[in-house]
């Protein structure tokens, strides 16, 4: 029986290789699906996997509750009539109520900004002005590079310090160490404050928008300072003069991150954090704060991240499906073409079962071969999505430039299950698409497939 079954692979490889040409094209359409579902499956895996990066760096733990200008508030101009400016967004008075009456709320780190121009020896950069607390650098991931990051002490002397973000410093200081140094800020009447340089911090990539009351963030141009020095020298009311009018705005907090016990009382707290602001924040009809729980982001990508899958998997699989009805067509147009040799088989006593097992096997000779091509070409996907980035980058660099910097660090995952399954789908396609045409091949009449020319 062995022996038999070696005969048949033997006959079926020697058939094959009559026709290389045609053989070779019915391998290409299989071992196209078996790359596609690894490559697809891996580019999906690479896009779910930033996405998720993004959203756990927010912490599973957090709630973030940021101010969101109401739309109906506008500012006002030609006019330095305060009490026409409405106030809006989150509240001191908000920050103090969350920690003290919800008990699952074990931190808060809370924070404000403002657009501002920084000044050295008449360099300038416009960026963000952040007046934070020491725990803002641990809350964004943010990494010191030169000197140190805000201290309590700063926070309870309220000292004009700051700590510059590694781009600012290497556009306003050059060659030049901060360290030190004085920086001016612009005031809210235009003047220029100085402000000592106590620290730079290490370049960051900015961070996609993430829900709708989550904007994205750019660190770049981030100068940090001490959030009592801010509402100290700046205050709530931040007006802007240009020429004969002004803008302004009443803002006490700009976002209160807020960290809870456990993953288990995420989600209750959140429902207790809006419930809490609701009460507070109705003349705003509620639209002046948003509350982002990156928990509830994080279930969601992992949902979409199953979808995503399925249907790049679905995709995939329409390319193998295509190179299984190949198979069936060649196998098709190949009994035809050896009609003769199937009537003389059976004239010296090949039975049915010889017939059908012959052209099994030379179907899934071809599967197999195009499954393994296929798996060894998956295999480079990481490989060849590098070199290609690397040629866009040589060849239309402005274009790589736009793209943001979570694109462009993409980077595929061979997902291991979708090796085993492209290629066993392979063999099924095989099988499944060469059954008919060795079942009609078997079922010939002797007598006139010896009378066929």
């Amino acid at each position: 029986m062995f022996l038999l079954w070696i005969r048949t692979w033997r006959l079926g490889v020697k058939s094959l290789l009559l026709h290389p040409m045609r053989s070779l094209l019915t391998v290409l359409g299989i071992f196209i699906g078996v790359a596609s579902v690894i490559w697809l499956l891996a580019v999906g895996e690479g896009i779910s996997k930033k996405a998720n990066e993004q959203i756990e760096s927010l912490g599973a733990t957090n709630i973030i509750v940021r101010t969101i200008k109401p739309a109906t508030d506008s500012n006002n101009s030609g006019s330095s009539n305060e009490a026409r400016i409405v106030p809006y967004g989150l509240t001191r008075a908000d920050y103090s109520r969350l920690i003290s009456t919800i008990s699952t709320i074990v931190d808060a780190t809370p924070m404000r900004e403002i657009r501002r121009k920084f000044d050295f020896n008449g360099r300038q950069e416009d960026g963000r002005l952040v007046g934070c607390t020491p725990k803002y650098m641990e809350l964004n991931r943010l990494e010191v590079d030169r000197g140190r990051f805000l201290s309590s002490q700063d926070q309870h002397d309220k000292v004009n310090v700051c700590v510059l973000a590694y781009e600012v410093a290497e556009r306003l200081f050059r060659y030049e160490d901060p360290i030190g140094r004085s920086l001016l800020i612009q005031s809210s009447s235009g003047n220029m404050a100085p402000f000592v340089v106590v620290g730079v911090m290490k370049s960051k990539a900015p961070s996609a928008g993430i829900g709708g009351s989550l904007a994205a963030q750019d660190f770049a141009h981030d100068v940090y300072i001490p959030l009592e020095t801010f509402w100290s020298r700046y205050g709530d009311m931040i007006i802007t003069v240009s020429g004969s009018s002004f803008e302004g705005e009443y803002v006490e907090l700009s976002q209160i991150t807020l960290q809870v016990d456990s993953q288990e009382h995420v989600m209750e707290t959140a429902e207790l954090i809006k419930l809490t602001l609701e009460q507070h924040h109705v003349k705003h009809n509620n639209n002046d704060y948003g509350v982002t729980v990156p928990l509830e982001l994080l279930e969601q990508a992992r949902t979409t991240r199953i979808m995503f899958i399925i249907f790049m998997g679905m995709i995939a699989g329409i390319s193998l499906l295509v190179g299984g009805i190949g198979i069936m067509n060649i196998m098709l147009a190949t009994v035809t073409e050896r009609t003769r040799e199937i009537g003389i088989r059976r004239a010296l006593g090949a039975k049915r079962g010889d017939i059908i097992r012959q052209f099994l096997i030379e179907t899934v000779v071809l599967s197999v071969v195009g499954g393994i091509i296929g798996i060894l070409v998956g295999l480079t996907c990481g490989p060849v999505t590098a070199q290609i980035w690397k040629t866009l980058e040589w060849a239309r660099p402005d274009v790589m430039r736009s793209l943001p910097d979570t694109v462009r660090g993409i980077e595929p995952i061979i997902v291991s299950w979708s090796i085993p399954l492209s290629f066993g789908i392979s063999v099924v396609i095989g099988v499944v698409f060469g059954l008919y045409p060795a079942i009609r091949a078997a079922s010939m009449d002797p007598i006139e497939a010896l009378r066929h020319e």
